[in-house]
């Protein structure tokens, strides 16, 4: 069987599911675009549902595998964040039906396509965790990574839902001024003189 078939089906139904979702899409509406016979997909994926599943982790191993590389890459912990969150919208810019995928089309189908998404943000949090520098406690740390993750994420859908360009540069930078703020004065006393 060849690779590049099999490559062709996974990227066809990609777009198929990111637009129509899990359940409004099938096996007939990926053959059809491929102009192949449904028995042709069969030879390559047992169902609609491992097609699906192996979509969802190669989307979620991607968008960790583009952000941590960035992350490993630099030092200095503001550029950590900068470039991080840079590199995570630019990867939704990238890549707007894998990000559909993940966030959007999956529908939360069962038990078993929630855990994928659900180990994607943890996997995320994982990987930005030490990179959170201050004097806190691990725990604390995932914690402060699963709410950059979330953020990231929110703010995504967002501007896609309105429709708006996705600018990642401008974007991530915005995004990280606000959470570099924020993660500068964790560990700092508090000012309690009025301003």
């Amino acid at each position: 069987m060849a690779p590049d078939r099999r490559r062709q089906i996974l990227d066809v139904a990609l777009k198929a599911f990111s637009t129509g979702g899990y359940h409004n899409t099938s096996m007939t509406d990926i053959a059809d675009a491929l102009s192949m016979t449904k028995p042709v997909v069969y030879q390559y994926f047992d169902s609609k549902r491992e097609l699906y599943l192996e979509l969802l982790q190669e989307v979620r191993d991607q968008l960790v595998s583009d952000v941590t590389t960035v992350l490993i890459k630099t030092g200095e912990p503001h550029a950590q964040v900068e470039n991080g969150i840079v590199a995570y919208f630019t990867w939704v810019a990238n890549n707007p039906d894998a990000f559909s995928l993940l966030f959007d089309s999956s529908e939360r189908v069962d038990v078993e396509v929630d855990d994928i998404v659900s180990e994607f943000e943890d996997t995320a949090a994982r990987a930005i965790a030490p990179f959170i520098t201050a004097d806190i406690s691990q725990d604390d740390q995932h914690t402060f990574a699963v709410g950059i993750v979330g953020m990231v994420e929110t703010v995504s859908r967002q501007v896609i839902r309105e429709g708006r360009r996705l600018d990642p540069e401008s974007l991530g930078h915005s995004v990280a001024d606000l959470l570099w703020g924020g993660l500068r004065s964790i560990g700092q006393p508090r000012n309690t003189q009025p301003r």
